[in-house]
């Protein structure tokens, strides 16, 4: 079953009229003013029980990291909670329009990244939680993690209902300008990094703009040669990963011999079938690299504990490579409230939501199911490790520049969502004026409070013992 299946797809062939029809229809069901609504239900599930849930699947050795990470902020403990807010957002009004969402569109999972034409572009960059599903949640989601972000930065209240509001504003602004597109015009929309400085220079202001310019050259430091440099080491002639326990090790340094050679075959098998999920001069590009190391990675904050595996290849000599990231997919955080999607795998889940969602994507993304990680079927996602990747710095943001932020934000959303979903109908239903942009703004505040109190919820289970914790 296809994902435009689940996003209103089939509807998209009835005239417009009808479809803002549709979407003004729904403010009858769901008034845009009760999005500004959260109020945790009765029998709220535990928060430690649902992060609990995630971690009994992963790897058990490393699941202190996760809670250690968490623990550390507010805004860290929200980074690795989408499942508890997922189950929280189930409990929202819904407008039944439904696009394909991001899962975990907070502000962090919004940054620079190269196009295959090596272009720096601006687009959502995690898709681990990608599902069909309401568009709404996406953009509660973003919300709430602004005010979370304000406030570690010490913003006033009215600072913070200014950052979300821009968001809200810009998404249904960008929103109503892609429901006058064409299709094809709304599918080579994309944001680089060059227009974005123009557009949004009078705004950012000359300090604010000089930072934005030197994050522009960070990313594109963060490369292939970067990574090369920085994770590798040359040792009896061999170039092979550099440990760094327990974030980065060797699977030859991790496991006894025989397991260990093992599993390094298994995951070489796992890139040379992915390759079958690649354009076929992409695959011919693979194809002329070799497997030369193997190490597990830890990567992000609620990501901790997945089966991650980077691997070196190397192509016309050794100083000629390519580090490609194996993640493991479970899952999605969406999926008990939104449905399974009907994809074969999660991986497939994974790349397909990312390919629908971004305006461009990595030529080596694909994905591939294996049987023989510690004998289980386990399914996972590759892609390359770094390629001008640049993340924001939330700590350093004034409330200006988190504003201008969170309207390029907005912007990259609703242009994600325009490409999957009814942008018709959701214009329609968002309106010209501001109704919806101020409901966001009161239901991120109150949101951010149910944020502490779980964040507090996970600092008192370290304590009693309940869970372990650890810093890395």
């Amino acid at each position: 079953m296809s994902e435009s299946s689940h996003t209103g797809h089939d509807l998209r062939h009835r005239t417009p009229k009808e479809r803002a029809e549709r979407g003004r229809a729904a403010r009858s069901d769901v008034p845009r003013s009760a999005h500004a609504e959260f109020t945790p239900p009765p029998k709220r599930t535990d928060p430690v029980d649902i992060i609990e849930t995630q971690s009994a699947k992963r790897v058990q050795e490393l699941v202190p990291i996760r809670y250690g990470r968490m623990s550390e902020s507010p805004f860290r403990f929200y980074r690795g909670a989408a499942a508890i807010m997922a189950a929280d957002l189930a409990e929202t009004p819904r407008t039944g329009i439904r696009v394909q969402c991001c899962g975990d569109a907070h502000m962090l999972n919004f940054r620079l990244l190269a196009s295959p034409e090596r272009r720096l572009m601006f687009d959502i960059n995690d898709f681990d939680e990608t599902l069909p599903g309401p568009w709404e949640w996406d953009v509660k989601r973003l919300s709430a993690s602004l005010v979370i972000a304000g406030r570690a930065n010490g913003f006033s209240a009215k600072e913070r209902a200014a950052v979300v509001r821009g968001a809200v504003r810009s998404y249904r602004g960008w929103m109503r300008s892609f429901a006058g597109m064409g299709n094809l015009e709304v599918y080579y929309t994309r944001f680089e990094a060059d227009e974005l400085q123009r557009q949004f220079a009078p705004q950012a202001g000359g300090k604010n703009l000089e930072r934005w310019e030197e994050a522009r050259e960070r990313a594109r430091g963060h490369d292939t040669v970067q990574v090369f440099d920085k994770l590798t080491h040359v040792v009896g002639g061999k170039r092979l990963i550099a440990d760094d326990p327990p974030l980065l090790v060797r699977l030859e340094d991790l496991l006894p011999k025989a397991e260990s050679g093992a599993l390094v075959t298994e995951i070489s098998r796992l890139v040379e079938r992915y390759g079958q999920t690649l354009q076929s001069d992409r695959r011919f590009l693979l194809e002329s690299y070799r497997v030369a190391d193997v190490a597990r990675k830890v990567v992000g904050v609620g990501s901790v504990g997945t089966r991650c595996w980077i691997v070196l290849l190397l192509g016309r000599d050794d100083e000629d490579p390519l580090f490609l990231q194996a993640k493991e997919a479970d899952e999605s955080v969406l999926a008990p409230y939104a449905g399974s999607g009907g994809f074969r795998t999660q991986g497939e889940r994974v790349v397909s939501g990312q390919r629908l969602m971004q305006a461009t994507s990595d030529i080596f993304l694909g994905w591939e199911r294996t049987t023989g990680i510690d004998g289980r079927r386990r399914d996972f996602y590759v892609r390359q490790l770094r390629d001008w990747k640049g993340i924001a710095v939330a700590e350093s943001m004034s409330p200006k520049r988190m504003t201008v932020f969170a309207q390029v934000c907005g912007a990259t959303l609703a242009r994600a969502h325009a490409r999957s979903g009814d942008r018709i109908a959701i214009a329609s239903y968002l309106g010209g004026g501001d109704v919806f942009d101020r409901a966001l703004a009161a239901f991120a505040e109150l949101y951010a409070d149910q944020n502490e109190k779980d964040h507090q919820a996970l600092l008192d289970a370290i304590q009693a013992g309940r869970v372990p914790a650890e810093s890395a």
